[in-house]
């Protein structure tokens, strides 16, 4: 195991990392940038080290100041959460020749697995199905009215090298697939400098369902179920739950099979996530994320494993502590994400809280970095928080999320915490019937005056 890590983020996820390795017996080194020097997981690190200013390209993203950062402390691996750093396969390589584990995948995964091209043409390989679509990008608006037109309309054309919803658009129809073609293009290069995009078919109504798996870098591979992230607003995630009220047994061992027998084939290394779009009974693979996800709570919730230290062990050499067969499933469990902003108009509200009160009792968990009199920078993301919920059915579940939302208590600043008391209100959530598409379809329909105050 690892003498001492060193946690390339902030926030929730590093507080969250930096438990799981003080339960392992791991010294930890919290890496910051001056905008966090009040931040929970630094005051409680073994060490800090500020490696810059405010902006994330010259603080979480700098390369260089984090490998100085564990030259001074002598840290012997990374552990980069999710975001910034973690999906980068030329850190993990730098990582590498400097004799520091980087707590992921190998690169040649991140890399392949990064390019949206490459990541469908290697999971159709190993027998993961994929949304009907262009072979590899489409290098021009004829090529993509041509295919357009042997898929059917609508079409979604994709960056290659995207995510997060930049570098996507709609078309409906063959007048609107030009502009649609050349704006995807135009976004991509400037979101990722990379113009490559290709077009898959449009699926009205599906749920995103993804697959977490684990797999130890040596041909063993398990999955841990799913969740349902189909609660979106503008590709982001904003709700999550596990299971998905949409999937019963048969379907969840069945996906789940064909996805840890790919790893397994790949030799896949630590924790990853299969994302799919699932609709009428089937899934369409869409992306893979080679992280830890923001949602991987309800997860631990529903089996009991602790991802973040399995990531570790597995990043320290040892096997995967658990097979298939030892994978057991336990009740329901939802997160919602508490973000510093408007609950309507999602404007970002950075600020001081004022008071801090978080829900307590039987199943319940708050992961956040947050506190009373912490003020909330205005560099980076907006989720301050993360309240999940375990019971033994989803309906318990609901009533329990329900009163912990009631009991949340932040002062000082906005945050999303009505917009999730007044959604668990809706018949069509408590029912499970949502799709990706639903959560903008309401935001639409809300009076002006509430959208617009």
């Amino acid at each position: 195991m690892f003498d001492k890590v060193l946690i390339a983020n902030r926030g929730e996820i590093a507080l969250r990392v930096l438990r799981a390795c003080k339960e392992l017996g791991i010294a930890t080194v919290a890496a910051h940038s001056t905008a966090d020097a009040d931040a929970m997981h630094v005051r409680l690190a073994d060490e800090s080290v500020c490696i810059g200013p405010p902006p994330s390209i010259d603080s979480y993203l700098n390369i260089p100041a984090l490998l100085a950062a564990c030259e001074i402390t002598g840290a012997d691996a990374i552990h980069p959460g999710y975001g910034f750093l973690s999906e980068n396969a030329r850190f993990a390589e730098i990582l590498e020749d400097h004799q520091i584990t980087f707590v992921g995948p190998i690169s040649e995964h991140i890399r392949t697995m990064g390019d949206k091209i490459a990541a469908k043409d290697t999971v159709k390989r190993l027998g993961i199905p994929v949304v009907p679509g262009s072979d590899g990008a489409v290098e021009n608006e004829q090529d993509g009215l041509r295919i357009a037109a042997e898929m059917g309309y609508p079409v979604l054309i994709k960056a290659a090298s995207g995510g997060g919803g930049r570098g996507m658009k709609v078309a409906r129809s063959e007048e609107e697939l030009p502009i649609a073609f050349h704006t995807a293009r135009a976004e991509a290069k400037a979101a990722f400098d990379d113009d490559s995009v290709y077009i898959e078919k449009y699926l009205g109504k599906p749920r995103h369902i993804e697959i977490q798996v684990f797999g130890d870098g040596r041909g063993g591979a398990i999955h841990l179920g799913e969740r349902d992230c189909s609660l979106q607003r503008r590709h982001q995630k904003i709700l999550e739950e596990a299971h998905s009220p949409a999937l019963n047994e048969e379907a969840r061992s069945r996906i789940g099979g064909i996805v840890a027998t790919a790893m397994q084939e790949m030799k896949y290394r630590g924790a990853g996530t299969i994302e799919f779009l699932y609709e009428d009974g089937e899934c369409y693979f869409i992306e893979m994320n080679t992280r830890l996800q923001v949602e991987h709570p309800i997860t631990e919730m529903i089996t009991g494993v602790d991802l973040v230290i399995e990531q570790l062990r597995i990043a320290s050499g040892a096997p995967l502590s658990l097979a298939q067969s030892d994978v057991s499933f336990s009740g329901h469990a939802i997160e919602c994400r508490i973000n510093a902003e408007h609950p309507y108009t999602f404007q970002p509200s950075p600020g001081r809280i004022t008071y801090w009160h978080p829900p307590g009792g039987l199943g319940v968990r708050v992961d956040s970095g947050a506190y009373q009199g912490y003020s909330i920078p205005p560099y980076y993301d907006s989720l301050i928080g993360k309240l999940i919920v375990h019971g033994k059915s989803r309906n318990e579940c609901l009533m329990r999320l329900r009163r912990c939302l009631s009991e949340f208590v932040i002062d000082g600043i906005e945050t999303t915490i009505p917009l999730f008391a007044e959604l668990l209100q809706h018949p069509d959530i408590a029912n499970g019937l949502y799709d990706i598409h639903w959560m903008e379809n309401y935001i639409a329909q809300r009076p002006a005056d509430e959208t617009e105050a």
